[in-house]
């Protein structure tokens, strides 16, 4: 998704941007930048139960994780902002019981999870964000 998405998403609290291929969710994840402490922000597919939100460190099936799940491993506290509402959280990953619960959710959203965890050598993380 590109940095034109991510201003649309804003400009119209996720009425334009708000959904990705498939109709899954998107959100989008404020970290702050490990190096430059400047605020990042990363459009992402999420799943929401309550006031958690979970995410996937996919990066497309690549052979590393993205800069924003590098950006919250130095500092958890995250915002995160689906459509018109701004939570502030802490990120964490996924136990592994949280990722046998989670998984499944998450590919019936958007099965391209599955070929993305298949192209890579690495575990794709699952972060939980939780007030």
């Amino acid at each position: 998704m590109s940095r034109t998405n991510t201003w649309l998403y804003k400009k119209t609290d996720g009425r334009i941007g708000g959904k990705f291929l498939k109709g899954a969710p998107v959100a989008l994840l404020t970290t702050t930048g490990r190096k430059s402490g400047e605020p990042r922000v990363s459009p992402l597919l999420y799943l929401r139960e309550g006031d958690r939100v979970i995410l996937v460190a996919s990066q497309g099936g690549a052979a590393t994780n993205p800069m924003w799940y590098l950006n919250l491993k130095a500092n958890p506290k995250v915002s995160v902002q689906i459509k018109d509402e701004t939570l502030h959280l802490t990120a964490r990953d996924a136990t592994e019981a949280e990722r046998t619960a989670y998984w499944p959710k998450l590919t019936a959203m958007y099965s391209s999870f599955d070929d993305y965890q298949s192209w890579t050598d690495r575990v794709i993380p699952i972060v939980i964000c939780d007030p």
